[in-house]
């Protein structure tokens, strides 16, 4: 059995390696086996939009107990490293952390949901320090919402303040600096230079650049947040919709328990 440490030391390796890391984000415990079944999986990650619409929750609301009560069957579902989505990291991120590395998680998603600069860097060198008393090199994916926050402000200041958080962030420990948003290739580019090769983390939306588009300007890591689910969810309508329509079920569906 991978011990947590060594599944932290895997995560960071792989973020580090020259190689895009591709994460394809699951929800529960069928979703997980059926990414963590593929060859090429080499670590999860949670979606924390998915895990909160499984139970009822708008993104960003969902009880921590409730949405570690599900990352810790995912986990113990596959041998594989799993980072999740801790939204904000609730009232004390320190805490949250260590209670998702009680139930096996080594790395993160934590958004800055644009407070102040230094309250956020404080709230990720707090959960790096929180991720060492327990013996785990955390990995976290600090992220900054300076474009999915940043309103109606021109896209030059939302890559300014990107950079300046990012560094803060990095320099509070964190592994990575994930900036969601449809980032085109001059804006990747501009955030690698100013944050750093392989330290930045996107997000593969509907018109985004390629992964491997992304990994030739120096990303580190793609993930696909609540999308994933949102495929799923389209093709049981459209299932649904043609079995009303007197379809059949496919002959090519699969088996995935």
């Amino acid at each position: 059995m991978t011990s947590p440490l060594e599944k932290a030391q895997s995560l960071s390796a792989l973020h580090a390696a020259p190689e895009i890391l591709r994460v394809v984000n699951v929800w529960d415990v069928i979703s997980a086996k059926a990414v963590a079944e593929l060859p090429q999986t080499k670590a999860l990650a949670t979606a924390g939009h998915s895990i909160a619409a499984s139970y009822g929750y708008p993104d960003g609301t969902i009880p921590l107990d409730v949405s570690l009560g599900m990352i810790s069957r995912i986990v113990e579902a596959t041998e594989l490293p799993v980072s999740s989505d801790l939204d904000d990291g609730y009232e004390d991120p320190a805490e949250t952390v260590r209670r998702a590395i009680g139930v096996g998680i080594v790395g993160a998603n934590i958004e800055d949901r644009l407070r102040p600069l230094a309250e956020s860097a404080a709230r990720v060198a707090a959960v790096i320090k929180a991720g060492e008393s327990e013996g785990i090199p955390f990995v976290l994916n600090a992220r900054t919402d300076a474009f999915v926050r940043g309103g109606d402000r021109p896209v030059a200041e939302s890559i300014a303040d990107a950079i300046e958080r990012g560094r803060a962030f990095l320099d509070a420990g964190a592994s990575l600096v994930f900036v969601p948003g449809v980032l085109d290739a001059d804006v990747t580019r501009q955030l690698v230079e100013g944050i750093g090769e392989r330290k930045i983390s996107v997000i593969g939306l509907p018109g985004a650049l390629t992964a491997a588009e992304y990994e030739a300007l120096g990303v580190a890591r793609i993930s696909y947040g609540p999308m994933t689910q949102r495929v799923a969810l389209t093709a049981l309508q459209d299932l649904a919709t043609d079995l009303y329509a007197d379809g059949v079920i496919p002959a090519s569906t699969r088996a995935l328990n």
